[in-house]
């Protein structure tokens, strides 16, 4: 029997990326995975592909209405929710390379504008909120679960220069505790889990004003950027992938991490380390 055999995960922001990894991986053993994400048809496709085929859904996930009703139609379509992963943040949409670094929760707090503080918090923390706040309740009907917040090794450490979305994500750490607490009397466990450096959209754009913006990375290609900056600041030397993520999530999702709860594990090859 597969781990996660017979059991219904919900990954939001699931199209691509470390939502897709979360979603393969889950679905690879034996859940049957819906993914939310603000683009629809691309959810779809994903879900499609998925090892075991599952559901695909338009919702944007920072609303609470739609995202209710998402996981009204989910759990009348798939039986029920065993499982809820809040992956939706930073990266909605396409990157804006004239934006940045203030839409990818860049830029210092004297130069921040407040809308894009509120923004960051929107998009990380306001998200993962009401992600556990739907699905409480169906966890709750099953008799207990797993939720899994995706936070960010940013959330640990200092962050000058991206000091809104670092908020945010020790905001869904800090969150994420504090409900591992409260419903560990009804059998829900809660974690986070902390990626490092991912080859993402977010990364490939980022990497991509570094280029315009530092000297030493001026004729080099994002993802060479990216590559190096992987070299330099991982002890492990080497990227972390969607499917790492996954990997953990399947597993904190699965009984064998059945007395883990309000943890917040990285995976991010060392770089806390320093």
């Amino acid at each position: 029997m597969l781990p996660l055999e017979g059991k219904t995960a919900v990954v939001t922001g699931g199209a691509r990326g470390i939502g897709a990894g979360i979603a393969t991986v889950m679905a690879r053993q034996g859940a049957r995975v819906a993914i939310l994400d603000l683009d629809g048809d691309q959810a779809a496709a994903t879900a499609a592909a998925l090892p075991l085929p599952g559901l695909g859904l338009a919702c944007d996930v920072i609303l609470e209405p739609p995202l209710q009703e998402a996981l009204r139609r989910v759990a009348a379509a798939l039986g029920g929710i065993d499982i809820m992963v809040s992956n939706a943040g930073a990266g909605r949409g396409p990157i804006d390379l004239d934006a940045l670094p203030a839409s990818a929760g860049g830029g210092r707090v004297e130069s921040m504008p407040p809308e894009a503080w509120d923004e960051q918090l929107a998009q990380n923390l306001r998200s993962t909120f009401l992600g556990t706040k739907a699905a409480l309740p169906y966890l709750k009907q099953r008799g207990g679960g797993a939720i899994i917040n995706i936070a960010s090794i940013a959330g640990l450490q200092a962050a000058p220069t991206l000091p809104a979305y670092a908020a945010a994500k020790a905001g869904v750490i800090s969150l994420t505790k504090s409900c591992a607490l409260e419903y560990a009397p009804f059998d829900i466990r809660v974690n986070a889990i902390c990626p490092g450096f991912l080859w993402t959209r977010a990364w490939e754009g980022m990497a991509a004003m570094m280029q315009r913006t530092v000297p030493q990375f001026a004729g080099k290609t994002p993802r060479e950027i990216f590559l190096e900056v992987v070299k330099s600041g991982v002890p492990l030397g080497r990227e972390q992938t969607p499917e790492d993520i996954g990997e953990l999530a399947a597993f904190l999702a699965s009984p064998a991490a059945r007395n883990i709860t309000g943890q917040a594990i990285s995976v991010d090859g060392g770089i806390t380390l320093r």
